[in-house]
């Protein structure tokens, strides 16, 4: 694994996590140190990084080692019957578009009612526009927004950013109102396309963590690699 000698730390500490309340995290905030080349982007997601706003951090926790980063690669992913009508379904019915990221009172109302509704946040009052920027996009890397449409109305949005030969799936957040069209799922199978249309080899799906509810599902796509002591081990 290359070293990663362009980053420096700015916040270190502990806390509850996020994703297992009964474990302590720690997962160290770093910057760049020198502006990011694609490539550099890439690397970092094959150390195990991921981007939140500005930064990147990956796990460090004292006593756990649950999270594991996936990835998919694209030209060897093999759907599901299940994933094949969910794709069938949402082609039928739904418009993809990929653009620069928008930030309005839609993908506001979106976003805050995802996380409310699936208890991901415990801020009563949601999200506004700088929050949503610093958490989603502002970054050192190129990010595209995958959103879903059904007739005129936008139903889910997916942050990815772009490196060299990889694409990240950031966040994604829909309206629970369309469960019919497992809209999560779909925008992974969307993605998965863009990666081939594009020539790129990756993408990666972030965290994998199996007592995770809204996180396990990761390990339907595959076959998968997770990224477990330190290198990439392929999951069939």
């Amino acid at each position: 694994m290359p070293d990663i000698d362009f980053l420096r730390t700015v916040f270190d500490d502990t806390d509850r996590c996020s994703y297992l309340p009964e474990q302590m995290a720690r997962m160290p905030l770093r910057v760049p140190t020198e502006s990011l080349s694609p490539e550099q982007f890439d690397l970092l997601l094959a150390a195990g990084y991921r981007r939140s706003g500005w930064y990147f951090y990956r796990t460090a926790c004292p006593n756990c080692s649950a999270c594991e980063p996936l990835r998919i690669e694209a030209s060897q992913f093999k759907a599901t019957r299940s994933q094949r009508r969910t794709k069938k379904l949402g082609d039928r019915d739904l418009r993809t578009q990929f653009a620069a990221p928008t930030i309005d009172a839609r993908r506001l109302e979106l976003f805050n009612r995802h996380r409310s509704e699936r208890r991901l946040s415990q801020e009563e009052s949601g999200v506004d526009g700088s929050q949503y920027a610093a958490f989603l996009t502002n970054s050192h890397t190129e990010v595209l927004e995958l959103s879903l449409w059904h007739q005129e109305q936008l139903i889910a949005v997916s942050i990815t950013d772009v490196g060299a030969v990889s694409l990240s799936a950031v966040y994604c957040y829909f309206d629970p109102d369309f469960s019919q069209y497992s809209l999560g799922t779909y925008a992974i199978l969307q993605q998965v396309e863009m990666t081939k249309a594009i020539g790129y080899r990756w993408l990666y799906l972030g965290l994998y963590v199996p007592a995770n509810q809204h996180l396990k599902y990761k390990s339907n796509f595959g076959p998968n690699e997770r990224f477990v002591a330190q290198q990439w081990a392929r999951r069939d």
